[in-house]
């Protein structure tokens, strides 16, 4: 089991509300030159969830579950960086009060949050209703592997990778790999406690290759050669694990977004193909 020091993280309150969905008139303009007129972010997605396509939908950038963040600036750079994937949220208003769900991802740019909820709850949420989550895990550290980074992983998320130590070394199952050269959106920002960054899903040949137009929301994903610790570089030998965010997009430079859950230089992460790695086979 690997040692951390999650006995020392503190279990604190942040609160969003949910988003209503944003809509710019010019629309979004295809690598073609097209543009399209169709949903994105923000709102309660009714049929798009963790374990389901994040591709192919006639929207951009879209959301799973419910998208939430904190209408105070300042306070939402604290809901979103201290919210980790796997913690728990818990409606705090409105004729769903007292459900529970978890935080699936984060999307910078918007700065969202999102999260998931079963569809029952789904049907008695609305537009700006509470959502309060239990935010632990960011400050968390493998003891074992002081140069491997922890963002945004949940004690109780950690706990279920399927992660093995071998030869100073930790392998770590992932849906998919992912080449770093695709990577588009979010390359260079800093900091990678928050936000995502996206898979660019216009080269055909690397697409099929990788099976990544089989990307699901929730899947564990690796990314090779790409360091996330503290910005987001293409590195020879680093490694990425994050989670699918957001769906596929038409803007060119975008697609599914990754949020940062685990990182390390010199090949310190070695992946491997779990297709059971997903939070809808972790969570629910």
């Amino acid at each position: 089991m690997l040692k951390t020091n999650k006995d020392k993280l503190p279990v604190v309150s942040v609160q969003g509300v949910i988003t209503h969905p944003i809509f710019r008139s010019s629309g979004k303009m295809n690598i073609d030159g097209y543009a399209g007129y169709f949903p994105g972010t923000g709102g309660i997605t009714y049929n798009a969830k963790i374990g389901d396509l994040c591709t192919g939908w006639a929207a951009d950038h879209l959301e799973p579950g419910v998208s939430t963040k904190n209408p105070d600036v300042d306070k939402n750079t604290a809901y979103a960086t201290y919210s980790c994937i796997g913690n728990e949220a818990i409606v705090m208003s409105g004729d769903a009060k007292g459900a529970k769900g978890f935080v699936t991802g984060k999307h910078g740019g918007c700065e969202h949050t999102m999260c998931y909820f079963d569809d029952k709850i789904l049907e008695k949420l609305a537009i700006e209703d509470k959502i309060m989550v239990k935010s632990c895990g960011q400050g968390m550290k493998l003891t074992d592997h002081p140069d491997v980074i922890l963002r945004s992983v949940s004690p109780a998320l950690l706990e279920k990778l399927n992660i093995t130590e071998e030869d100073g070394k930790l392998k770590i199952g992932a849906a998919k790999l992912v080449p770093a050269a695709i990577m588009g959106s979010g390359l260079g920002s800093t900091p990678t406690a928050s936000g995502d960054y996206d898979i660019t899903l216009f080269d055909k040949e690397i697409t099929e290759k990788y099976d990544l137009m089989n990307l699901r929301f929730g899947d564990i994903v690796a990314i090779l050669d790409a360091d996330t610790r503290f910005g987001r570089s293409y590195i020879t030998g680093a490694v990425t694990i994050g989670v699918i965010s957001h769906s596929d997009c038409v803007v060119p430079g975008h697609g599914p977004g990754v949020t940062t859950l685990i990182t390390a230089l010199d090949n310190k992460i070695v992946p491997f193909i779990d297709p059971k790695a997903n939070l809808a086979d972790f969570f629910l």
